[in-house]
């Protein structure tokens, strides 16, 4: 056995000083702090845009920037703006100003929703 100076022993070989331990604090209660709401701005976009929720059945693709994706796994949609997904099926795919770049709008014939990214393979 290593001496209790040894830095990782939890026994002692002595005990500590009645100076070692830290005066006891009285606690203070904490100043309540003000809860400012933080809304995403995007450059250009009016902020009724950034504010409201974005409903992929209402949005328009763009004229350009479509792609064609492949879905590597299936995917159950969490709600109504997500499409469900099925392995290897083909979608149309594109972004919109201010959505979360992890998520892109699939379009199968008439159906619309956002789609993870991870479950796509982009092919052109």
């Amino acid at each position: 056995r290593f001496s209790g100076t040894f830095v990782g022993n939890t026994e002692s070989t002595s005990p500590l000083p009645a100076t070692a331990s830290p005066p006891a604090v009285a606690a203070a209660p904490l100043p309540a702090v003000p809860i400012i709401p933080v809304v995403p701005t995007i450059s250009g976009v009016p902020s009724t845009v950034a504010e409201s929720v974005l409903n992929p059945n209402e949005v328009k693709p763009p004229a350009s920037g479509t792609r064609k994706a492949r879905v590597l796994y299936d995917y159950e949609a969490a709600d109504s703006s997500e499409l469900a997904l099925l392995a290897d099926e083909l979608l149309t795919v594109y972004s919109l100003p201010g959505m979360d770049p992890d998520w892109l709008i699939g379009e199968r014939g008439n159906q619309k929703g956002k789609v993870p990214v991870t479950y796509l393979e982009l092919l052109s």
